[in-house]
């Protein structure tokens, strides 16, 4: 059966798209490109860009520019996070109704509304929530990545995820996506680490890492100076004595733990690494290592939840 012009044109577009994904396409008549890293004009042929280093087919950059028909061209990482988080929160609350079935929350008011959406204890703990050590050994890494994908509620959900739309493509701008991934993961992980030492309850979020993307931001007030760091650096002074002033209010149930431990995380890494994109060839070197690598783990770690909470859901029935 013939195919209508329509469908046709949007097989067509459709293959430009993966072509543009994973390459191909402009074959017979190849034309010079910009750089996906720094934006200078390179070489029709080049596989590295003369500027800054970096390669122009395989990396942060180009991978983000590959994709950039599946997910927005400005803050990729930032979106992908977003993404990854939020079908978590679908999964995890498809098991919880599935296992646990529909409870609505036994509380009104306030307290319905945070409990709306709500995921099961179980389900968290199987999906990798952090727990108060010692304990969990053997999944250790697993406990300090998993979390920070992972929340309580849809409302836990929504308020973090319009505070990451909010802070995570200002930071993303600023680092570039490869070390916005990092820097992402690793506050998180210190969010987590510090909950699961100091902390006595169970828990997950990516209000850590979201912290820690404001702790980044308050270190690069202080290397820099003008009114304009001044202002920004009294706006996060004061978000963060707000959030301090929820934190400690009597059955919020907010991990303050992990809050210190990202914000900590996110100032210090902030201070010791450089506030710019990656332009010269090293600084590339380094980026793609730190992003890549943080990817790597992150896959590695989602990998094995899957396959433990395949498991677990197995010998539930």
């Amino acid at each position: 059966m013939e195919l209508s012009p329509r469908v046709r044109y949007k097989l067509e577009r459709y293959k430009q798209q993966l072509e543009g994904v994973f390459g191909g396409g402009e074959k017979e008549n190849p034309r010079p490109r910009l750089c996906p890293s720094c934006g200078t004009l390179v070489g029709a042929t080049a596989t590295k860009c003369a500027n800054c280093g970096a390669n122009v087919n395989f990396g942060f950059a180009a991978a983000s520019r590959g994709l950039s028909g599946l997910l927005p061209a400005e803050s990729p990482a930032t979106y992908a996070i977003l993404t990854v988080t939020c079908i978590f929160y679908a999964i995890t609350f498809a098991i919880t109704v599935r296992y646990n079935g529909f409870k609505p929350p036994a509380e009104t008011g306030f307290g319905a509304l945070m409990n709306l959406g709500a995921i099961s204890n179980g389900v968290t703990q199987i999906f990798g929530c952090s727990r108060p050590w010692p304990g969990d050994l053997q999944v250790f890494p697993w406990r300090l990545i998993m979390p920070t994908l992972l929340h309580g509620s849809l409302v836990h959900l929504a308020f973090n995820m319009w505070v990451l739309m909010d802070v995570g493509p200002q930071v993303e701008e600023v680092y570039g996506s490869a070390r916005y991934l990092f820097l992402y993961f690793i506050t998180g992980v210190g969010a987590f680490l510090a909950s699961g030492i100091f902390g006595r309850t169970i828990s997950v979020g990516a209000s850590g890492a979201l912290l820690g993307l404001i702790g980044v931001m308050l270190a690069i007030t202080t290397k820099r100076s003008g009114a304009q760091m001044q202002m920004l650096r009294s706006q996060l002074v004061r978000w963060i004595v707000y959030l301090a002033i929820i934190g400690f209010w009597p059955g919020s149930g907010i991990d303050n733990w992990a809050h210190g431990g990202g914000l900590l995380t996110g100032f210090l890494v902030g201070k010791v690494m450089v506030d710019s994109r990656p332009m010269s060839p090293a600084e590339n070197r380094i980026a793609s290592v730190l992003g890549w690598g943080t990817g790597l783990v992150v896959l590695a770690c989602i990998a094995f939840t899957a396959f433990v909470a395949y498991i677990a859901i197995k010998q539930a029935g």
